[in-house]
């Protein structure tokens, strides 16, 4: 199992002045402590999940380009890009110039986006969720399409491309990896299983996430897909100190040893990777923590279950 992190949550003290050094520091130590990825939501407003919209919250693309200067090997992506945020090409692009400027780190990360209050704040147009699925599918095979130097022209229900050339092309072979973000058993897993690498599950507990690995299996039987083949992650909340309790904020705390049982029953699930949103994400003391888990999870893998 191979164990990411995300950083959701930028109000640090004295912020703004403090965000760029404190999330740099951030790349850099889950890069040392040999965290696979790096990953930062993909929303211009905080989300009411963490926070006020009033909190600080910075512009995806750009706080991954600047993580990728910080840093030499971690990978790199959004979890995940609402498709309503971007053209589909201009996207494509976003994150072929993330990868060459990277040397082959990037991801995209992409879902059917859902936060009404910050389409409706900075004036983005928020279709019915019917039509972002039909808006997410043409994304995704634009995307494709671009990636594999293909120039004939795309035209779709809601998008249009006269010639989507994308030079330079990305460093990453084939593509850049696909992330399909959502647990949607009928529309979200068939996207995934037609066009994804890689799949994203909240936390639901080792049940839910059977059946979501079940239903995506489904899927992947009708369209003739190899299901081995697309990795399974999911985003859980953890963050580390010598005995668990709590940290200094009041933040709920785990051990190691906890840390790693609850990566193990993931991993018994069908995970293949795990994303974690650490409270304590800004204190140099976790990441030792964390290259100890990193180290004893890397053999773990969802075959074992």
């Amino acid at each position: 199992m191979r164990l990411g992190l995300q950083v959701s949550h930028f109000s640090w003290p004295d912020a703004p002045a403090s965000i760029g050094p404190t999330f740099g520091r951030i790349a850099r130590d889950a890069e040392e402590a040999g965290m696979a990825s790096l990953w930062v939501m993909d929303h211009f407003f905080q989300i009411s999940m963490i926070g006020p919209p009033e909190l600080e919250m910075l512009e995806g693309y750009t706080a991954l380009a600047f993580a990728a200067g910080q840093t030499s090997r971690i990978e790199l992506g959004t979890l995940v890009t609402g498709v309503t945020y971007r053209h589909p090409g201009i996207l494509a692009k976003t994150v072929t110039t993330l990868d060459v400027l990277s040397g082959g780190r990037a991801w995209l990360g992409i879902g059917a986006a859902w936060n009404e209050e910050e389409h409706r704040g900075l004036g983005v147009p928020y279709p019915p969720l019917k039509e972002r699925f039909e808006r997410l599918e043409e994304a995704l095979q634009i995307s494709l399409q671009m990636w594999s130097g293909d120039e004939s022209p795309y035209a779709g229900r809601h998008y249009t491309l006269e010639r989507p050339l994308n030079s330079p092309p990305a460093v990453r072979r084939p593509h850049p990896p696909i992330l399909i973000g959502g647990m949607g058993a009928k529309k979200t897993m068939r996207l995934v299983a037609q066009y994804a690498d890689a799949s994203n599950f909240f936390d639901v507990g080792p049940q839910g996430l059977r059946a979501a690995c079940d239903g995506l299996r489904s899927h992947c039987d009708a369209v003739g897909r190899d299901y081995g083949a697309i990795t399974k992650t999911v985003l859980t909340r953890m963050s580390l100190s010598e005995s668990g309790g709590t940290d200094p904020s009041g933040a709920p705390t785990v051990s190691v040893a906890a840390a790693v049982d609850h990566l193990g029953r993931l991993a018994e699930a069908g995970m293949d990777d795990a994303i974690l949103g650490m409270a304590n994400q800004t204190d140099p003391a976790a990441y030792p923590l964390v290259a100890e888990v990193v180290r004893q999870v890397e053999g773990i893998t969802s075959a074992d279950r």
